[in-house]
């Protein structure tokens, strides 16, 4: 539907309450934005002159769910579940939107962890109808043109990938944009960004996976990734382009790879309102979750000694967000460090070694550590040890890894061991909950990355919490946008995941569960908005925001009042007849 045959009314919080449509007959019947397929009414059949073009027969918002329920039931696997899903996006955002909200925790696994990892890797052969940007070297030059054919959605948020790091899958080219896809939706979900505000991007600067470059129907830009000065050359002018046409918009880096990830994201702290969810979304989730676990163990933070296993972006972010609450605790730079240790392929992570940038914030000094001789002392069990580990995160990627010697060690060093096996898909997590609990008595205070179902032992059944990114990410762009924040400051995630936290419940706690339900995403997104945009104001970076009319100056009580009232719930809205 051209752009100009419609357009969005919003009140004064920002939300959108009607659509006015200007064009008539099948335009408007198969736009996914306006679309209410059975569920127009006859006098907009009749007004909107698509009266024939639909059955008798008028549905419910309701009718529709159910039915697309039973759709989606009789798929036979979850990839025939993502397909439907997105079609149905395709077609009718408001009833897809309404579909996932019926059962939150079931349509998440679909749209995105693990089921969208797969819709990654067949990207090509799933493709059924465009949906978002991309931008690769035969177009980079007009990426301003083409971001301003967006502007009349008021575009509020882009997530934005270069295709690299996905998932733990690695190089995904084109396909990738999947990933953006699902994110945003959850965005949608998680704190009420309407879809029309959202917009995934990919920066396709070609792959170094030959299985595309071998496959006669990949999609992509058929090259091998550029690579240096090309590559920055590249990603600045993607963000010069995004800067001038989407200045008040937050643009969220996604799936980068590791030196990459960190590279962007500092470069541009100030030229964009931007973060990486990979780094900072991983290690806002994650602190909630250790947080949680101080709560119930009944000790300090700055007594714990914390290990990451995988120093990747997740892994390094991990680390950072640690130290930032380390030093917060009152604990000066040397004492942090000294806390947090980071493991890779190659063992403990020491000065003495050859490291890429962003894994030099966190090296071991090896002349600090007594037990430390070499590379043959730097092995996982081994430093739990002698380090006295007794927070353990895992974001290496490598299947089973903590085994019942790494869990029984760290169990050692204290009564209640913290153990965060994060990686994902299922297949690449660290431990399965059952067996943590199993080899330590039942001690061990457990979450993952992916989700678990729950597990019995001793009797009782214990729900597994997931550090899921979409507790954090969600809400701290509602409460970037709400505030008017000009930059997303660390401080922003400690707030964040300080309100994850506060959201597990007491009776949770006490069966040491983490984190809160995924069901309990729209509460949770909103506390996370609330802290985000009180530590805005507080910091001196939040302003009114742009995209409403309402004002809430510094008065945290008008900026709860904003981000209640400019959350867009999936409902069918009024079309007004332009003509």
């Amino acid at each position: 539907m051209p752009q100009d045959s419609y357009k969005f009314i919003y009140d004064k919080y920002g939300k959108t309450e009607a659509v006015r449509v200007h064009g008539r007959g099948s335009v408007v019947l198969h736009n996914n934005f306006i679309s209410k397929g059975a569920a127009f009414t006859e006098e907009e059949r009749q007004a909107l002159g698509f009266s024939g073009g639909l059955p008798a027969a008028v549905r419910t918002l309701a009718e529709q769910v159910k039915d697309s329920a039973d759709k989606v039931a009789a798929k036979a696997d979850d990839i025939e579940k993502f397909i439907y899903v997105r079609s149905l996006f395709d077609h009718n955002v408001t009833l897809a939107h309404a579909l996932i909200r019926s059962d939150i925790e079931n349509y998440l696994r679909i749209i995105y962890t693990p089921t969208v990892g797969l819709a990654c890797q067949n990207y090509s052969s799933l493709f059924r109808t465009a949906n978002g940007l991309h931008f690769y070297p035969g177009n980079i030059d007009q990426a301003e043109d083409i971001l301003k054919r967006y502007a009349h959605r008021d575009i509020r948020v882009a997530v934005v990938t270069d295709n690299q790091g996905i998932l733990g899958i690695g190089d995904q080219g084109a396909g990738g944009i999947a990933i953006c896809l699902g994110k945003l939706m959850l965005y949608t979900q998680g704190a009420g960004i309407a879809p029309w505000h959202c917009l995934p991007i990919s920066l396709d600067v070609g792959t170094d996976n030959h299985l595309l470059l071998d496959d006669e129907f990949y999609l992509g830009w058929r090259h091998e990734r550029l690579t240096g000065q090309k590559y920055v050359n590249f990603v600045q002018r993607f963000a010069r382009a995004f800067r001038a046409v989407f200045p008040d918009a937050l643009c969220q880096w996604e799936d980068f790879s590791k030196q990459k990830a960190f590279a962007i994201r500092d470069a541009y702290l100030h030229d964009l309102i931007s973060f990486n969810d990979d780094i900072q979304g991983t290690g806002a989730v994650t602190l909630a979750a250790i947080i949680s676990a101080m709560k119930i163990k009944g000790e300090k933070f700055q007594d714990q000694m914390f290990l990451v296993h995988g120093a990747g972006a997740g892994g390094v972010g991990v680390a950072e967000q640690i130290a930032v609450s380390l030093q917060a605790s009152g604990l000066s730079g040397p004492e942090t460090m000294a806390r947090i240790f980071t493991i890779d392929s190659r063992g403990l992570v020491t000065t003495d070694r050859d490291l890429e940038p962003y894994k030099q914030k966190f090296a071991q000094d090896p002349g600090l550590l007594p037990w430390y001789n070499g590379p043959d002392d730097g092995r996982l069990a081994n430093v739990i040890r002698n380090g006295k580990v007794t927070v353990l995160i895992g974001t290496s990627g490598q299947a089973g890894c903590f085994d019942q010697e790494v869990i029984r060690a760290v169990a050692a060093n204290t009564g209640q061991p913290v153990i965060l096996p994060l990686s994902n898909p299922t297949s690449r997590v660290e431990a399965l909950p059952a067996d943590i609990l199993c080899w330590t008595a039942g001690r061990a205070l457990v979450a993952t990355g992916s989700p678990f179902a729950p597990v019995r032992y001793d009797g009782r059944e214990m729900r597994i919490g997931q550090c899921n990114n979409v507790f954090i990410f969600p809400g701290v762009g509602q409460g970037v946008l709400a505030s008017g924040a000009r930059e997303v400051l660390p401080s922003f995630f400690t707030a964040a995941a300080q309100a994850v936290s506060e959201q597990v419940a007491l009776s949770d706690l006490k069966r040491g569960i983490l984190l809160p339900s995924v069901a309990d995403l729209g509460k949770v997104s909103r506390e996370v908005a609330l802290a985000v945009g009180k530590e805005a104001i507080r910091s001196g970076v939040g302003k009114h925001s742009v995209f409403s009319e309402f004002q809430h100056g510094n008065d945290p009580q008008r900026l709860a009042e904003l981000i209640d009232q400019m959350r867009w719930q999936p409902e069918y809205l009024p079309l007004w007849p332009g003509w």
